[in-house]
């Protein structure tokens, strides 16, 4: 009878038992510092963010939160380094739709999907400007488009961070829609990519606006003949949209920024980190730094509504590269 007895009362504790270690791994976690990978290398828009948000980030979860660079196509390097870590939450991913949606349909190397990830809470968005060299004679994007058409025997030449990046996107899109050639020269990320547009190496470039790219225009050094959002930005009232020229009506595009992790991870450490980056983002001296970085601190969302925005998301940008005939490369 005893061994019955133990059976039924072992049966009879279990669900508390599993329920009490749930309760302790929730609470465990993080043990140690959270990685922050930032698929950049140091000093663009995307490293200005994880470098506002880690320590506030990490306050919430009582853990030191380390930023980690790793530039390289398209951001592609970073997600796997991050893939390739166990799924246990120690390591954040800082994506936008560059690396884990439009890589993997322009570069044929990279085997990241968006199915791979988990996205926890948008973090921040901002305002997308196209910059061109200082000396380049154009004044707004139809001029730029009309000079392009005129030089197809030497076609202007742009940047991206990368193949399959948005910004590589939108620049195929504007060629496919008005008929213009240009060359593209990929980077690894916008520091440098903004720093040879001033030195005048490369014609144009889609990018990131930012205080450091706002400073540059204003000193001379480079051009700034659009904004992409559909509206101007309250950043840049003074900048007409792109779609309010003559050959690109409808023309609009915004990106976003967010904490992802591994698909796989556990629910209760997904939930952990939902919740300390959505206090996160409510501080006001976080607010008030994004903004101070042209970034607006992206809108309060359920985990549900996440993974409802990051599924719209992936979905649009896989209508674009069929819609622009891309193939991976």
């Amino acid at each position: 009878m005893r061994p019955r007895l133990l059976a039924r009362r072992a049966a009879l504790f279990a669900p508390l038992l599993l329920a009490c270690g749930l309760a302790l791994g929730a609470d465990a976690y993080p043990s140690k510092p959270v990685n922050l990978m930032v698929p950049y290398p140091a000093g663009g828009p995307s490293d200005a963010i994880a470098r506002l948000l880690n320590q506030p980030l990490g306050k919430q979860l009582g853990q030191q939160v380390l930023v980690e660079n790793l530039g390289g196509v398209s951001g592609a390097l970073g997600a796997q380094k991050v893939l390739a870590a166990p799924a246990d939450g120690q390591y954040i991913f800082q994506a936008s739709p560059n690396e884990v949606i439009l890589a993997p349909l322009a570069n044929a190397a990279v085997k990241v999907k968006a199915e791979d990830f988990r996205l926890v809470h948008p973090v921040a968005d901002a305002v997308m400007v196209l910059l061109v060299r200082k000396d380049l004679p154009v004044a707004n994007v139809d001029e730029l488009i009309e000079l392009g058409k005129k030089n197809k025997d030497k076609p202007l030449t742009y940047g991206s961070v990368g193949i399959g990046s948005l910004y590589h996107f939108i620049v195929e899109d504007l060629q496919h829609r008005t008929g213009m050639p240009a060359a593209h020269v990929p980077y690894k990320g916008n520091a440098p990519l903004l720093q040879d547009v001033a030195g005048g190496q490369v014609d144009f470039a889609v990018l990131v606006y930012s205080a450091a790219m706002g400073a540059m225009a204003e000193q001379g050094r480079l051009k700034i003949i659009g904004q992409l959002g559909a509206q101007r930005s309250e950043l840049m009232k003074n900048q007409p949209t792109l779609s309010e020229s003559r050959q690109l009506k409808d023309f609009a595009f915004t990106i976003w920024t967010g904490f992802m992790v591994r698909k796989d991870t556990p629910e209760d450490v997904v939930q952990r980190l939902h919740k300390d980056i959505a206090a996160t983002l409510q501080d006001a001296g976080v607010r008030s730094q994004l903004a101070a970085q042209t970034q607006v601190a992206s809108r309060p969302m359920t985990l549900a509504e996440s993974a409802r925005f990051f599924e719209t998301e992936t979905a649009k940008y896989r209508a674009l590269a069929r819609q622009i005939k891309l193939q991976p490369q």
